[in-house]
């Protein structure tokens, strides 16, 4: 059964709307930053560090895409972004975007450790709630 890990931009998150070309930008550089680390440490570490493509189908355009990689410990990732409606606590319903993260059935444990490490890596940036895949909550937000 696949399995889920959701960003949740919340108001006091620095972003309230985010699309596909921007997380896609986010995922352009989490692979340059982590590609640096190896050129820091003189190694090819930016091959191993986050092995996945960007690949894109006709009917998830502008929604989702999935992370793909050729690497035999690795298969896919899919991401996506969504809005929900939510009801806070005066009672007022609100619409809320989250970023959703899913690992196939046929991801390997390869896939969630490195799924795990862009989810926090994007709830960081963005200052949102992160719900991980074990469905433990991780606030990166300022919370009063």
């Amino acid at each position: 059964m696949a399995e889920n890990a959701f960003i949740k931009l919340v108001p006091s998150s620095a972003k309230q709307t985010i699309t596909i070309e921007e997380l896609k930008e986010f995922f352009h550089y989490y692979k340059n930053i982590t590609a640096k680390t190896g050129d820091q440490l003189n190694w090819q570490y930016g091959e191993n560090a986050f092995p996945y493509e960007i690949k894109e189908t006709v009917d998830g355009k502008g929604k989702w895409f999935y992370l793909h990689s050729d690497h035999e410990r690795y298969y896919a990732i899919l991401t996506g972004i969504d809005k929900e409606t939510i009801r806070d606590e005066n009672g007022q319903e609100r619409e809320q975007m989250y970023i959703q993260v899913t690992l196939p059935e046929q991801s390997t444990f390869g896939d969630k450790g490195k799924a795990n490490e862009f989810c926090k890596f994007l709830a960081k940036k963005l200052q949102g709630e992160l719900h991980l895949f074990n469905e433990r909550i991780m606030y990166y937000y300022p919370r009063k």
